[in-house]
């Protein structure tokens, strides 16, 4: 049920060696992400529940569901860029059919995150989830 953006991401993953280069391409994917308007990080968009500053900002157009986001961390905004993927573009009444969990399993990224930066992904998911849910 993936986003043909987050098999790309799937797909460099299984091609890349090792965690560091792992890490190193999550790192380029926020670094290659429009950075988000600064008017826009505010209480309201900010993610509780991270150890990084957080923010998302959703954007609903013809059904579909997009957000921009953004971090003061280079790995979560890299995070960001793979929940980008995961979830743009995917029709709003979809979005909680989404098993996040799974398909970021494939990555592998659960065994080689802090507990923190996992706690923090999972409150992005969860705000991802809460917004489409309002939309």
């Amino acid at each position: 049920m993936a986003t043909p953006a987050f098999e790309d991401i799937a797909e460099t993953f299984d091609f890349l060696d090792d965690w560091e280069e792992r890490y190193r391409h999550v790192i380029e994917l926020g670094k290659a992400m429009e950075p988000m308007d600064p008017s826009l990080q505010v209480p309201a968009t900010k993610v509780e529940g991270c150890a990084s500053q957080v923010w998302i900002m959703p954007r609903i157009e013809a059904g579909r569901f997009d957000f921009q986001g953004d971090s003061d961390a280079l790995i979560v905004r890299g995070l960001i860029a793979i929940l980008h993927a995961l979830y743009s573009g995917v029709p709003v009444g979809e979005v909680a059919a989404i098993d996040a969990s799974a398909e970021l399993g494939r990555l592998g990224l659960e065994e080689h995150l802090s507990a923190q930066r996992s706690n923090g992904l999972r409150a992005m998911v969860e705000r991802i989830r809460l917004l489409a849910a309002a939309a």
